[in-house]
């Protein structure tokens, strides 16, 4: 009898569990290892800073699967752990125990981390990044003081965090060296609404503001403490912001060190294919790691959004099953800050016009990015019926009336043809 394959999962992300998942629901009876280094069962990150963060919704709300199902689809799930080593030569996984553990085929599902702050005292007490559960427990504490928290980047996760604390009633105040916030993901335009937004809602926005130093206060005398807590965040315009805590969220990096030891072709990420596949026979990668090539678009992206964890992780499991799957979906992702939910589809690294339809004031409006006369982004806000059709007219990247677009008495069904 033929041995059965070890397919081996490194990262208990998102992507890596539906991976997981995946292989068994196609099929496959070999062994699944997936490898975690958290203590955590896999779990889904955008609650963090929204529901999970609030307090509003526990852990399993955020799992992705619940207790138990890992021991009922035989898939070996090892938190804690951690890999520290790739050796391409071998087909094997090294552990941080000296564990050397043998794969027939493997998934990169490492994820990023947040890119840290290289500035006089980035190391004081109270200054916190959002990546784990356990980043949020303890931002969630500080919280439920209400005191006052400076967030730092005006990213999607510093707006979101920011929306959290001013509904946990604490005072907020956002530095962002743009000109607005998600001034680099939405454009000015776009971007002056959750401007506004935060505004309304008592957020004290510093913009096209750059943080020069951390400053803490003196541990007290007689206590033999040496730590120090953040008291303040000092700006290059000489402002001093009085601060209890401060968020750091300017981003994050791909976690690559693995296929860069390894010696796997690295773009902005770890490089794979539209099938997900890297530079190395039998190994895959998915998720906030994978630099994928998208043949719609001609390029090669690093999406470092939900949707990609949730649909990359699967299509590389099949892919590693041996299916001819081809990864080409359109790029997606999502927010919920305060009353403003929306959804954004497409890829825009450069557009020439913006089209608003709908009244961006009160929140319900849609907004569609246009390079040389070619949807190539469409927003939804508070607007929950349109998915599809922005989809269609995104997908087919074709040539369309502005004003057809911004009318809203014109159906945007009637703008889409079947031919790109």
């Amino acid at each position: 009898m033929a041995q059965k394959r070890t397919f081996v999962i490194v990262g208990a992300s998102l992507a890596g569990a539906k991976a997981a998942e995946t292989l068994r629901t196609e099929g496959f009876d070999g062994k699944v290892v997936l490898i975690g280094e958290e203590p955590t069962r896999p779990y889904e990150r955008p609650p963090l800073s929204k529901e999970y963060l609030r307090g509003e919704k526990g852990f399993d709300f955020a799992a992705v699967h619940s207790t138990g199902y890992y021991d009922d689809a035989g898939i070996e799930l090892r938190t804690s752990t951690r890999a520290r080593a790739l050796d391409v030569r071998e087909s094997e996984v090294v552990l941080d125990n000296g564990e050397r553990l043998g794969f027939d085929r493997l998934l990169l599902a490492t994820g990023s981390v947040p890119r840290k702050l290289a500035i006089d005292g980035a190391d004081l007490e109270g200054i916190f990044y959002l990546r784990t559960v356990e980043n949020a427990d303890a931002l969630r504490d500080v919280l439920a003081s209400r005191g006052r928290l400076v967030v730092i980047g005006g990213g999607w996760v510093g707006c979101e965090v920011a929306a959290s604390a001013r509904q946990l009633g604490a005072e907020v105040a956002l530095v962002e060296l743009s000109t607005v916030p998600l001034e680099h993901a939405l454009g000015l335009q776009v971007g002056s609404v959750f401007r506004d937004l935060h505004t309304e809602h008592g957020v004290e926005l510093h913009l096209g503001a750059g943080v020069t130093r951390l400053a803490g206060s003196a541990a007290p005398s007689g206590t033999g403490a040496r730590s120090r807590s953040v008291r303040a965040v000092e700006l290059d315009d000489g402002t001093a912001l009085e601060a209890d805590a401060v968020l750091v969220a300017v981003g994050v990096a791909p976690r690559t060190e693995l296929a860069a030891g390894a010696g796997l072709a690295l773009g902005s990420g770890v490089a794979v294919d539209e099938h997900l596949s890297t530079s190395a026979p039998s190994i895959y990668a998915a998720g906030d790691v994978a630099s994928a090539f998208y043949p719609h678009l001609g390029a090669r992206i690093r999406l470092e959004h939900w949707s990609a964890a949730l649909n990359q992780g699967p299509a590389a499991a099949r892919a590693m099953l041996g299916q001819d799957i081809t990864y080409d979906r359109t790029p997606y992702f999502f927010s919920d800050q305060y009353d403003l939910g929306m959804e954004y589809r497409g890829w825009a690294p450069s557009h020439d016009r913006v089209v608003l339809r709908g009244d961006p004031a009160s929140r319900k409006f849609l907004a569609f990015w246009l390079s040389q006369g070619r949807v190539v982004a469409a927003m939804n806000s508070n607007i929950w019926d349109a998915g599809d059709k922005l989809e269609a007219l995104v997908r087919t990247r074709q040539i369309v009336d502005p004003d057809g677009l911004a009318d809203t008495s014109t159906d945007l069904s009637d703008l889409v043809t079947s031919e790109p």
